[in-house]
């Protein structure tokens, strides 16, 4: 009899072990992760994408202007938990800062995902993953904060917060 407990008792804890582990993988993480990329201090490298109308956009054409740069996909949940802190960053700061989410899954409908998140910041399409390779992109979301002269002054790796936004942008 002490034998059965004693087994009963260690299969609940493997089965509530895994069960933990499984949920902790699903949560949607604010803090930034240390991983290496592209550093801060670096000059941010110039690309040129298309938008959601087709248009061509540099990097360079923000020369003068505080960027942050978004990498993220349609997929990401943490790219998808962030979107709405980053369309009110948006609504708030105008034309003081230059917002380019640049989306690394283009054969998905992303313009549908936009919509449905209801963005209108705009969204460049990494069609051949040039941006995300420049950038040395190895987690998803990342965003760089490039100062007016085309500096990498910060960077923050998984959702986040509008806070931090307002924190990096005020920074440089």
């Amino acid at each position: 009899m002490f034998k059965k407990m004693m087994a009963a008792v260690v299969l609940f804890v493997l089965v509530t072990t895994v069960i933990v582990q499984a949920v902790e993988k699903d949560e949607v993480k604010t803090e930034p992760v240390n991983q290496t990329g592209l550093g801060i201090g670096l000059k941010a490298p110039d690309f040129e994408l298309k938008n959601l109308e087709g248009e061509t956009v540099k990097l360079s054409d923000y020369v003068g202007k505080k960027v942050m740069l978004n990498f993220w996909a349609t997929w990401c949940p943490p790219c998808k938990a962030e979107m709405p802190d980053i369309q009110k960053f948006y609504t708030e700061k105008g034309d003081e800062v230059a917002i380019l989410a640049v989306n690394i899954d283009p054969q998905y409908d992303v313009a549908g995902f936009a919509k449905e998140m209801r963005v209108n910041f705009p969204i460049l399409l990494d069609e051949n993953e040039k941006a995300a390779n420049a950038y040395q992109i190895l987690t998803i979301p990342t965003t760089f904060f490039i100062d007016e002269k085309g500096i990498i002054r910060n960077k923050y790796l998984s959702a986040m917060p509008i806070e931090i936004m307002r924190q990096y942008t005020e920074e440089m």
